[in-house]
């Protein structure tokens, strides 16, 4: 939503906002039943259908998005889905309409489709035409089913832009990586309470692998296999390549299981998330382990001061590409007196 356009084509909303939207609206989103049948309720209703209904998520995402589509964004952006019907990702790239413009899908329907996590949301249909009219169909759930950490799909579509000769991205060639800059957050796991065991496992069946330790077991191993292989992947590579401090992953693996649960929208958790998230800032910049499967620390430099340093190489490389651009160079003239340059990255 930071790279949605508002009526003046700024952002929706500024990155600072976003933290006060989640503490408003997930509460809304997951509502917390506190009656004392709670844990028999919410099984019951996960082996009926969706955890949630979520008709305040798409109200919300109705109203905030209105009829803007993929191609509006601000900046490039990549989105991953996975179609259930087709059984294979969708990813949805401002990139990619130059190839295939019936993607130009509503932002709004994107979100929804790419929110829509197994057994807690409803899966999404929509769909689109091409310029013949025909249409093109869309059978959605979370993206993360596919990417649960987005990264590797982002390095992607760049390199499949710069095999295209994109001329902004000339003159780089596509296997030179010392030009990229991946920066990739992660959303917190209780990977190192080590909830699961195989004893306890052994005696699970299809009702154990999907509702046991007051989680969902199942779809807790697919997500975190995911997202670990894809940063294995990203992180060996540049080391293999020597450019570590070109690849920034932030992420805490020591969340208690109740703040790593997807949907538990007290007052008091979603606070909790805060302070990890201000104090992980404070943290030496911390690194996978590809032996041990853990993050250790990789020096002093803290997260924050990572983060600084990269956004003021992301703003250089922003003057530069507005420099070599006609319309860029003609906006930096127009904006001469403005001492902020705002640069999202994808």
């Amino acid at each position: 939503m930071i790279t949605a356009p508002n009526e003046k084509n700024r952002p929706l909303f500024p990155a600072k906002d976003i933290k006060d939207f989640y503490l408003e609206h997930c509460p809304k989103i997951f509502p917390q039943d506190t009656s004392p049948f709670a844990a028999a309720a919410s099984l019951m209703k996960t082996m009926a259908g969706p955890k949630y209904d979520g008709k305040y998520l798409h109200k919300l995402l109705r109203e905030k998005l209105g009829d803007a589509r993929l191609s509006q964004t601000l900046t490039n952006v990549v989105i991953p889905t996975f179609d259930i019907k087709q059984l294979q990702p969708k990813i949805f790239s401002t990139h990619e309409l130059k190839i295939n413009p019936w993607k130009d899908a509503l932002l709004s329907d994107i979100c929804i489709g790419t929110s829509a996590a197994p057994t807690y949301l409803p899966a999404h249909y929509f769909k689109t035409e091409d310029s013949n009219g025909v249409a093109k169909e869309f059978h959605l759930i979370d993206g993360a089913v596919a990417a649960n950490d987005p990264a590797l799909v982002a390095v992607s579509e760049m390199t499949k832009e710069i095999v295209r000769r994109a001329p902004k991205y000339f003159p780089i060639k596509p296997t030179d990586y010392s030009k990229f800059v991946v920066i990739s957050l992660g959303t917190g796991s209780a990977k190192s309470e080590g909830k699961y065991h195989a004893n306890l496992a052994a005696k699970w069946g299809v009702l154990g692998w999907l509702t046991s330790e007051h989680s969902t077991p199942l779809v807790d191993i697919f997500m975190q296999a995911s997202s670990d292989m894809v940063d294995f992947h990203i992180a060996r590579f540049f080391q293999a390549l020597h450019f570590e401090d070109s690849y920034l992953r932030i992420q805490d693996d020591t969340l208690s299981q109740q703040m790593s649960t997807v949907d538990i929208a007290t007052k008091e958790n979603l606070e909790n998330l805060v302070k990890v998230g201000q104090e992980l800032l404070k943290q030496p910049v911390s690194r996978v382990n590809l032996e041990k499967g853990q993050f250790e620390p990789a020096g002093t430099v803290t997260s924050e001061d990572a983060l600084i340093r990269l956004a003021e190489v992301l703003s250089m490389e922003k003057r530069l590409r507005d420099m070599r651009s006609p319309l860029g160079n003609f906006a930096m003239k127009e904006n001469k007196g403005c001492a902020q340059i705002n640069n999202t990255m994808t």
